[in-house]
């Protein structure tokens, strides 16, 4: 697995307007694209962190909802449910589906509206290796959350050898494909934080109370394309 430089915030070379304009339009379109063609890995994605269940009568928010491709693996009527994504395109989606006041726009990076310990449960899904102030995020997820509540998280092993393979015959794959430009230079902006970067700030707020691997069940990141995961906050106990 390579090593990141632990700096942030993350400043990855700008991207010329071709390659920002195809990197709009294909995150539009991957969004769309990946339940239909690597379901497997989808089902992971979402079922693990539904399978973690959310307390009673929870007040959830899930930090980078896309276009709400986790909302159908959640009992909402159970919850409180409320989403953020900075993309405006995606809240109007997200809004089709959830009440518009559960719906908000802005970024998990800076400081939210709602006040400390408004939430039992926050979900990220495919987001922290996204984010160039990643220790702003999680300071603020920190805040956001109650102090006896949970932090669901999938990440991929961004890094490691069996992940760049695997977005080789993808991500890649389907983004040269479409715009006929070098795929590298887009990833490089989108996931600007590895597997060990991500470990290593969650562990300063959080502590693991439980974590699976996918596809395989040992735990090595190495080896594996994704890693689910259930936290709390440190001083609320938990592995460490």
């Amino acid at each position: 697995m390579r090593r990141g430089d632990f700096r942030w915030p993350k400043r990855p070379e700008p991207l010329s307007q071709v390659e920002e304009a195809a990197r709009e339009a294909f995150m539009a379109a991957w969004h769309e694209e990946l339940p239909k063609r690597y379901a497997v890995i989808e089902r992971f994605n979402h079922g693990y962190v539904a399978a973690l269940g959310a307390p009673p009568e929870a007040r959830t928010l899930e930090v980078g909802a896309g276009i709400g491709g986790h909302l159908p693996f959640e009992d909402l009527s159970a919850q409180n449910y409320h989403v953020l994504d900075y993309r405006p395109e995606f809240c109007k989606r997200l809004a089709e589906q959830l009440p518009a006041e559960r719906v908000h726009l802005g970024t998990i990076e800076e400081r939210q509206s709602f006040p400390d310990g408004s939430f039992d449960r926050i979900i990220a899904i495919h987001v922290l290796e996204h984010l160039r102030n990643l220790p702003a995020a999680l300071a603020e997820i920190a805040r956001l959350l109650r102090s006896d509540g949970v932090f669901d998280v999938v990440i991929p092993t961004e890094g490691s050898l069996a992940y760049e393979f695997a977005r080789k015959i993808s991500a890649e794959r389907m983004f040269r494909h479409r715009f006929r430009l070098d795929y590298r230079p887009i990833a490089r902006s989108e996931h600007v934080n590895t597997y060990q970067e991500v470990i290593s700030l969650l562990n300063v707020h959080f502590q693991k109370e439980t974590s699976r691997y996918f596809p395989l069940l040992v735990p090595n990141p190495e080896i594996n394309l994704v890693v689910g995961m259930r936290a709390r906050l440190r001083s609320a106990g938990g592995e460490g």
